[in-house]
């Protein structure tokens, strides 16, 4: 059966199709449990990266992975926890270049 977190119309090119993905995300991101959420959500995705607070009031995510699960992992990251307020997030896709084996939070 398919995941519930994938949508049931996904076609299966998307599973096998490897992406890169970088996202920004401005608002009530920082102090929230943002980044923690990030990772719990990568977790449950197969997504591999990493995520940090960059600047004020933003967060930074690098993520590799199938591209049906960077997409479910997109939907999800730019609605965030519910303690947090996503103002504004930009999002570029790029090519799978297998520069991470697992998903890491960065804390500094």
């Amino acid at each position: 059966p398919q995941p519930s977190f994938l949508p049931a119309n996904h076609n299966k090119r998307k599973m096998t199709v490897k992406k890169s993905l970088h996202i920004q995300i401005w608002g009530r991101v920082q102090n929230v449990g943002f980044r923690a959420f990030v990772g719990q959500q990568a977790g449950l995705l197969s997504v591999n990266g990493w995520v940090r607070n960059f600047g004020r009031n933003q967060v930074e995510v690098r993520a590799e992975g199938h591209e049906a699960s960077l997409q479910a992992f997109l939907d999800i990251v730019k609605e965030g926890p519910s303690v947090a307020r996503v103002d504004r997030y930009e999002f570029e896709w790029g090519e799978f270049r297998d520069a991470f084996k697992s998903f890491h939070v960065r804390w500094l």
